[in-house]
């Protein structure tokens, strides 16, 4: 089946913090970084498509926790506009850790845990996140649950 241009495209990700590193995923040749996570399939819950992808890319089971907020990203990838919805919740791994570098289970794609305070040098995408991630560690009260790269009057070209 042929691909609507118009789709958006529904993500699940992950925010797993331990002791202030967060991990992250990066495609391989690229600058930016993400949470790790992925596709929601068809009639799949937002949180089994959470733990199904984690265990395909890394191979591990993974807690999903509380639902934290969604962002709505668009960017610019090979030339073609993007737009997704991305559901954030925290995760927890136990067979990870900030002191080894998670394996990647899939060839095109690396793991890595970067400080909190970092995220903004490690280029997390979207740009929201730079600052929602760390209120949701922080647990703050009357937090924001919502982002979106759409009202800021740019797109981020992603290669």
């Amino acid at each position: 089946m042929k691909k609507n241009e118009n789709t958006i495209e529904i993500l699940v990700r992950g925010v797993c913090v331990q002791n202030g590193k967060l991990l992250v995923c990066q495609s391989k040749d690229a600058a930016n970084t993400y949470l790790p996570g992925g596709h929601v399939e068809w009639r799949e819950k937002a949180a089994e498509g959470l733990r199904r992808e984690i265990e395909e890319e890394l191979g591990v089971r993974a807690v999903i926790r509380e639902f934290l907020g969604a962002v709505e990203h668009t960017f610019i990838q090979k030339g073609k506009r993007h737009c997704e919805i991305n559901l954030m919740f925290r995760m927890e791994i136990q067979t990870l850790s900030p002191k080894r570098k998670p394996e990647a289970c899939e060839h095109w794609i690396s793991f890595k845990w970067i400080p909190l305070s970092d995220l903004g040098r490690n280029h997390l995408e979207p740009q929201p996140l730079r600052k929602l991630v760390p209120a949701w560690v922080k647990n703050q009260s009357g937090l924001l649950r919502w982002g979106s790269t759409m009202d800021q009057g740019r797109e981020t070209d992603i290669l």
